[in-house]
């Protein structure tokens, strides 16, 4: 196999990194072990330890660290996959809109994208999540609404160089409307581009989430989030560090993963657009 069509190493990597991190906190599901909301009033803020069955040790008021860390990366991993899925569809439209309309139209969404860049995005999701308080589908939509304008630009890229590609212009002639030539020619060409795209989309959906998860302004209790993991063990960072710095360790390595899994798979799409 032509080694130009084979993901890089660094990306298979990251790959097995990521399914190792999500397949953990997924298959703690199945298995007997420490429920992550009760408390063990026996042992309170317990250092990690493998005799005692706390791996990761336990927090003030006796929940298992390791549990509640593979329980917080179910939900910030899923609040960011769902919030990268509402980017996906609202940049993807966007940005194939503006590069084949062209023209004024075009003009102005590239405007649009940049006076809402120069927003203060996290501000107004912070003020959205306190004046209507915390849902999930405000969540998604506060997250998702964030992160989709660094996508709607690249699509809008490649769109507006397809826009005269061959068998776009063979379809116009042929009598195809401007609705047909989107959905038929070129989201099809573009979604390869987005979904490569989303390595990088992704990590900053958990990150946004993270971020609010320490603000206090993620889902109600009893769900928490790495975030809220990490504003709860900041505030036992002198007497139980460990609730602090086991959950940072999952978040960070999540984050380096899919963030050198996005920069392997655009580079390697580069190599093969530049080999096509």
């Amino acid at each position: 196999m032509d080694p130009r069509h084979s993901l890089p190493r660094s990306a298979r990597l990251c790959l097995a990194v990521i399914a190792v991190l999500a397949g953990a906190c997924w298959l703690a599901l199945l298995l007997p072990g420490h429920d992550p909301h009760r408390p063990d009033w026996d042992a309170l803020s317990v250092a990690p330890t493998l005799a005692g069955g706390h791996w990761f040790g336990t927090d003030a008021i006796g929940r298992d660290i390791l549990a509640r860390t593979l329980a917080g990366g179910r939900l910030s991993l899923t609040v960011g996959a769902m919030a990268t899925a509402v980017a996906l569809v609202i940049g993807l439209a966007y940005g194939a809109v503006a590069g084949y309309a062209g023209g004024r139209l075009e003009r102005a969404m590239v405007r649009l994208l940049d006076v809402l860049s120069a927003l203060p995005f996290l501000l107004i999701v912070i003020l959205l999540l306190s004046l209507f308080g915390r849902s999930l589908w405000l969540l998604l939509a506060a997250i998702g609404g964030y992160v989709w304008i660094d996508l709607a630009r690249v699509v809008r890229s490649e769109a507006a160089r397809l826009r005269d590609a061959p068998f776009v212009l063979a379809a116009r002639a042929a009598g195809a409307r401007f609705d047909q030539v989107l959905r038929w020619h070129l989201l099809p060409n573009l979604l390869p581009l987005a979904l490569v795209y989303l390595g990088l989309i992704l990590p900053q959906a958990i990150l946004v989430e993270s971020f609010l998860g320490f603000l206090g302004l993620g889902l109600d209790e009893p769900s928490a989030s790495w975030g809220t993991l990490l504003h709860e063990g900041s505030q036992e960072l002198d007497i139980a560090p460990w609730s602090l710095l086991f959950p940072a360790g999952f978040l960070v390595a999540t984050l380096a993963a899919f963030q050198f899994l996005g920069d392997g798979l655009r580079d390697w799409l580069d190599v093969r657009g530049g080999a096509a």
